[in-house]
């Protein structure tokens, strides 16, 4: 350990592929620690099967990517930031194989595969498993750095800030975190001079979701408690094809496959009815993918549709997709001869906290980078494949920032313990876990694909009520790992039904039954403390 990890330079949340390209660009200088909420590798990253985004092709243009993002976005991404981003993907392409990623090629090229939304092929990818092969690459190579400390098993419990200070100096920075050590059941205090959130999204709101475990949200839900802005959180994406089995409850399909041919099935019918609704059909945008599965379902009572490649190469269905292909093969299904049986199941928070370019929040000291962010790349639907390239563009973008602010970044003054002094071990943990469920079954069945006002409303009278019981919990009895997901998760699940009840329109992701028709403006909806 080349450093006191309770007291770094900078302090990042989240072992993802956001947090650890900003450690890895600001260890040439400063000494970085990272905690992690599981094992250095459960978050979202390694669960990434498609790819990510990248101008390669010959007659592809930056401004192709750009409007395909938008399109996706429905209109409201800030054009400044996709262009941004879009620019920056080739040198972070260049730098993850510098790390060792073993991208797939095609001779001396990259390979590059198609998805939904996307005008050209434009996907680089480690076979169907890339999010896997990006992680062990950045892990690898933050292990090995000797500023850097990576921290398992610790779960952020709230930001730090001025008003921890044992004298308050009412200046509103962020200076760290406190993290319970599932190790030793005690609450521990990190501080830094920069903090950065990459924690991930808050999928778990939802009871069907390709999100992993630890997906509760709580960087949104920390960093809306320490005074920063949220925004767009009504845009919860719903991936179009979740496999559908009662013992695997969020394996991906992932969209590469409708690129590459596959095709949508009601299996009611025999038909393809993906042409019914787009002219683009399994190659439309998720949003529009996921509603027609969902209308399809629900008219034909079905409990779910098929996804059938069979009618391509058994060869080629091998190479391109090996991990899906011997995943299936165990359960039964073989996709050279069988359709897959698939429902939609949340996957993406294209809101979250605000930030600007340099992935700045709200608060001095706190930046926040990855799916825990809106930065307005992702606008009212993210783009597939765009998700890992914003965590290395704005990744990288922090540190940078973070480096070139470096001598006006104050030292954190004396900030107070955490205070368990009042509080007892409970007896009634079995409250965290109907809680838990009770939160994923009404946002999966009133704040779901479809939506209308009075089905917002019973989730928001639900989760008043809620909110009440798990203060009351919260402040009587020691924290626990699943008392502070409860938490985060009841606070983002808020967030998301005020947002949506805010927008009076339907845009993207968010379709709502009163409002059926988008509005003349597209207009960012930002919730303030």
């Amino acid at each position: 350990m080349s450093h006191d990890p309770a007291q770094s330079d900078v302090l990042i949340i989240g072992s993802g592929a956001a947090g650890l390209t900003a450690a890895l660009h600001l260890a040439e200088r400063f000494r970085v620690t990272v905690l992690a909420k599981g094992a250095l590798n459960e978050g979202s990253t390694a669960w990434a099967q498609g790819g990510i985004a990248a101008v390669l092709e010959p007659g592809d243009t930056f401004e192709n990517h750009v409007e395909d993002t938008m399109v996706a976005g429905a209109g409201l991404n800030d054009r400044a930031i996709v262009e941004f981003v879009v620019e920056s993907a080739p040198a972070a392409i260049e730098r993850l194989a510098s790390l060792g990623v073993p991208f797939n090629m095609d001779g001396e090229a990259l390979h590059l595969t198609r998805e939904g939304g996307h005008s050209h092929r434009r996907i680089v990818h480690v076979d169907d498993a890339t999010g896997w092969a990006v992680q062990e690459a950045l892990i690898r190579a933050a292990k090995a750095h000797p500023n850097i400390t990576l921290l398992p098993d610790m779960v952020a419990v709230d930001l730090a800030t001025s008003r921890h200070e044992q004298r308050y100096s009412g200046a509103g920075n962020v200076w760290g975190v406190y993290a319970f050590n599932r190790a030793t059941d005690r609450v521990e205090l990190f501080t830094a001079r920069a903090t950065i959130l990459a924690t991930g999204g808050a999928g778990r709101t939802y009871l069907f979701s390709t999100a992993p475990r630890g997906a509760t949200g709580d960087g949104i839900a920390m960093a809306w408690r320490a005074g920063c802005r949220v925004s767009n959180m009504e845009f919860m994406q719903f991936h179009p094809t979740c496999l559908y089995n009662l013992e695997v409850k969020n394996f991906l399909i992932t969209e590469a496959v409708r690129g590459e041919g596959g095709k949508l099935i009601n299996p009611t019918t025999g038909k393809n009815f993906m042409p019914y609704y787009d002219p683009r059909a399994e190659l439309a945008p998720r949003d529009i993918v996921a509603r027609a599965i969902d209308a399809e379902i629900k008219r034909f009572g079905l409990d779910y549709v098929h996804l059938d490649i069979s009618h391509m190469d058994p060869a080629f269905v091998r190479g391109h997709f090996p991990n899906i292909y011997e995943k299936l093969l165990g359960l039964g299904i073989d996709m050279t001869t069988q359709p897959i049986p698939v429902v939609p199941a949340q996957h993406y928070t294209c809101g979250g906290v605000v930030i600007d370019r340099d992935g700045r929040t709200d608060l001095p000291g706190l930046y926040a980078v990855g799916e825990v962010s809106q930065s307005g790349l992702h606008g009212a639907n993210r783009l597939a494949s765009n998700s890992l390239l914003e965590c290395f563009v704005f990744g990288e973008a922090a540190a940078k920032d973070i480096a070139a602010r470096w001598d006006a970044l104050p030292p954190p003054p004396a900030i107070r313990g955490w205070d368990e002094s009042r509080v007892t071990d409970s007896d009634e943990e079995v409250v965290i876990k109907q809680n838990w469920t009770e939160i994923r079954r009404f946002m999966w069945n009133y704040v779901g694909i479809v939506r209308s006002t009075k089905r917002l409303e019973r989730a928001r009278h639900r989760i008043a009520m809620l909110t009440e019981e798990v203060a009351d919990y919260y402040g009587h009895f020691r924290v626990t790992a699943d008392l502070i997901e409860l938490r985060n998760l009841l606070q983002s699940a808020d967030l998301i039904v005020r947002s949506a009840l805010k927008r009076q329109e339907s845009r993207g992701l968010h379709y709502t039954l009163d409002y059926p028709e988008a509005a003349a403006e597209a207009v960012d909806t930002i919730l303030v403390p």
